[in-house]
């Protein structure tokens, strides 16, 4: 026996643990990363078919001791783990984990968590650990309220939610918008069919979120959505939400605020440059008495932001620069609007610039960010020697800067996905220390509220 198999036999004598490593992997990774990274290796020539013949069960999986430490570095760490934490909390709705990084900076355990989209299942488990000895991943929230089954009365389903979800102190979830259709309550409670906000807000998600909320009863909860929540469906949709949030025996923070600088709505450039407003409901549980006195007005800010400039590859790969026909279209897409007296166009920033709100959409055209590599524009488009300093769109790692998930020239946040679909996630997501500002700004009424 050679001693390559006797260090591998000696470090892993249950063969079954590469299997298992292997396929905690590919719920993040596909094959063909899996076999370049291990071809990192001196001398390895690893191909996706081989792993493909270990997840079928057609060859027996065997790496050595070497081989499995290099991939086992690809499984996240918890940085808080059940021994050493503050308080516990549950993260719906979690897309690539936004709001999780930023209430786990400060000492939270996260137990569950709740994701549909694949593709953000894929980041989010390769950025964040789900250890399923203290945490529970669920995919379709629906599966858990039983809101799919018309049948379930809301004592199953409140039965079933203890059973599924982990008791925790904060709720967390960036739900979906929708409208919500105003059913005739007093006809519904003389039929003795459900009362109360499991009538008025029935068919949305954020039904879920407040069936989850009535069951668990957390010391506290945030929500995050698009600051136009406000105005949704002429104002129907959030004075319902407000409305059930207060019924389920919630204060909100600020709820009475009217003016135009409402606190609830918080700008993310305070963090990073990029305009990005979205609104924050906090809510502490009523009859734990520490809700007195919080305002989003008192949120601490950083004494400095980063420049765009401080977020920006030196170095890019010409793909992420605009084709010379897109650029055409943009340019004279922006030009026949602006000679038309309106305001659309592309965003063109340099290195000193705020960029526009990054949105689900950049993947199509970039338009809203396009970095500026010093287009003339005394110049024709058609110009040739000009077209060289056409814009580029972002990376995807300059967007995990761009939204606070990396640091301004780090690459610390794992991207396993196509740039299509990091594009999508990084515009759908939150600013990642926003959130970790505001979980510092709760955690002492959190912590207070479980002695």
């Amino acid at each position: 026996m050679s001693q390559l198999e006797l260090d591998y036999l000696n470090y892993n004598q249950d063969l079954h643990n590469d299997l298992f490593l292997i396929s905690t992997l590919l719920e993040a990774y596909d094959q063909k990363f899996i076999a370049t990274h291990l071809n990192k290796l001196p001398g390895n020539n690893w191909t996706r078919e081989t792993i493909n013949r270990w997840i079928k069960g057609k060859a027996s999986p065997k790496l050595s001791k070497a081989e499995y430490e290099h991939l086992e570095a690809l499984v996240p760490k918890a940085s808080v783990t059940p021994n050493n934490y503050d308080f516990k909390f549950i993260d719906l709705f979690a897309g690539i984990g936004g709001i999780r990084k930023g209430f786990e900076e400060q000492g939270g355990l996260c137990v569950f968590t709740s994701e549909w989209d694949k593709f953000a299942r894929r980041t989010y488990k390769a950025n964040f650990a789900c250890d399923n000895s203290f945490h529970t991943f669920n995919e379709d929230i629906r599966d858990v309220t039983l809101s799919k089954d018309t049948s379930k009365t809301e004592q199953e389903a409140y039965k079933h939610i203890n059973q599924v979800v982990p008791d925790h102190d904060v709720l967390l979830a960036g739900f979906p918008c929708q409208p919500f259709s105003l059913a005739g309550v007093s006809k519904k409670n003389a039929l003795g069919v459900k009362h109360g906000f499991e009538c008025d807000t029935q068919g949305t998600l954020f039904f879920d979120v407040a069936r989850i909320i009535a069951a668990k009863r957390p010391s506290a909860f945030v929500l995050e959505n698009v600051k136009n929540l406000k105005s949704h469906d002429r104002g129907k949709t959030f004075k319902i939400i407000m409305k059930t949030l207060d019924e389920l025996g919630y204060s909100i923070a600020d709820a009475d605020h009217l003016g135009a600088k409402d606190p609830k709505i918080i700008n993310g450039c305070n963090w990073v440059p990029q305009n990005r407003e979205r609104i924050i409901l906090v809510g502490f549980r009523r009859d734990l008495n520490v809700h007195e006195g919080f305002s989003l007005k008192d949120l601490p800010l950083p004494a400095n932001t980063p420049s765009l400039g401080d977020i920006l590859e030196p170095i890019v790969d010409e793909k992420y620069l605009l084709t010379p026909k897109l650029w055409e279209y943009l340019f004279n897409y922006a030009k026949k609007h602006q000679e038309k007296g309106n305001g659309f166009g592309f965003g063109l920033v340099g290195p000193e610039d705020r960029a526009r709100t990054l949105s689900a959409r950049y993947y199509k055209d970039g338009s809203e960010i396009l970095i500026d590599r010093g287009w003339d524009f005394e110049k024709p488009i058609t110009d040739k020697a000009n077209l060289i300093n056409r814009p580029r769109r972002l990376t995807p790692i300059e967007c995990a800067r761009l939204m606070g998930f990396n640091t301004p020239q780090g690459n610390e946040f794992k991207i396993p996905v196509s740039d299509t679909q990091a594009y999508k996630q990084f515009g759908n997501s939150v600013i990642a220390p926003m959130f970790s500002a505001i979980a510092k700004h709760m955690k002492p009424r959190i912590v207070s509220s479980k002695s």
